[in-house]
């Protein structure tokens, strides 16, 4: 296949490409059909079939990836009539083209565009929830200072603050700091919050938000009170994530925050450089 035909086809199937009203990117299943060489719907469907098995078996929602429409088309008459259609998700066409008859050209080229673009899409949905953890991080050690500034302020000293947050794990995960970076292997010279998963790390947070403004809002003035407030709110939070079926300290090890956090700055460094280094999501 020349460059030239790629870089047709490449148009070809970008210039079908739609969003929805939510930004979600799609085809039409009959222009689809067309594009990847199939003169009849009845065997395009086939197609469509065995793609639907194939989603169902990655255990990913079919009407969420194959979702079924009508539109009007004109006929010879001057007259309209609605026939089916499928809009179909990047996800939904790569299945398509993994399903379909290898000897098509277009099939070949479908389903390595569709696999490179599924790709990409994987890679930004990782870069945004690695982002979102490094900046729940922050959040978290910003919310912890002015917590420690709080218990500075309003008792006449901090040094009750690693206590005070100690506490706070203690209610928020039914176990002891040290108790938790044994579980999790987290180095003893680094502070637990670095491991734990996004959603903790935002309960966290929460915890102490609740902490500090309770703390001001009543004028603790002693450790005792500040930590019997932040150990309510950790042991509210704790209740509110179990009964959704989050059990904090059931949750597996994150990675290193600060080793995403190189690994983000990294690649924004790399892409500045060059930044045709991202599209083949390498």
């Amino acid at each position: 296949m020349n460059n030239e035909l790629i870089q047709q086809m490449t148009e070809s199937f970008e210039g079908h490409a739609q969003e929805t009203e939510n930004g979600i990117e799609y085809w039409l299943a009959r222009d689809v059909q067309h594009l990847l060489g199939y003169t009849k719907w009845d065997n395009f469907l086939n197609v469509i079939s065995k793609a639907k098995t194939a989603c169902e078996l990655s255990e990913r929602s079919i009407p969420d990836h194959f979702a079924d429409v009508g539109k009007m088309v004109e006929l010879g008459s001057g007259s309209q009539r609605e026939i089916s259609d499928i809009m179909l998700t990047r996800y939904a066409c790569y299945l398509i083209a993994q399903n379909g008859d290898p000897a098509k050209q277009a099939i070949a080229f479908a389903q390595t565009y569709f696999a490179l673009q599924t790709r990409k899409a994987e890679l930004i949905e990782q870069r945004l929830l690695e982002a979102e953890r490094v900046t729940a991080r922050k959040k978290l050690s910003a919310t912890e200072k002015e917590l420690s500034d709080v218990i500075y302020d309003q008792t006449g000293g901090n040094q009750n603050f690693a206590m005070i947050r100690s506490k706070g794990d203690q209610a928020l995960f039914g176990k002891n700091t040290q108790a938790m970076k044994a579980q999790w292997k987290v180095p003893n010279n680094r502070p637990l919050a670095d491991f734990v998963p996004t959603i903790i790390l935002k309960a966290k947070d929460f915890a102490t938000e609740i902490t500090i403004h309770n703390a001001r809002e009543h004028r603790m003035g002693s450790e005792p009170q500040i930590s019997r407030e932040h150990v309510t709110n950790n042991k509210a939070v704790r209740d509110t994530l179990i009964s959704r079926g989050i059990r904090p300290e059931s949750l597996p090890r994150a990675e290193d925050v600060k080793k995403v956090e190189r690994r983000l700055v990294s690649a924004d460094k790399k892409a500045l450089k060059n930044p045709e280094s991202l599209e083949g999501g390498e």
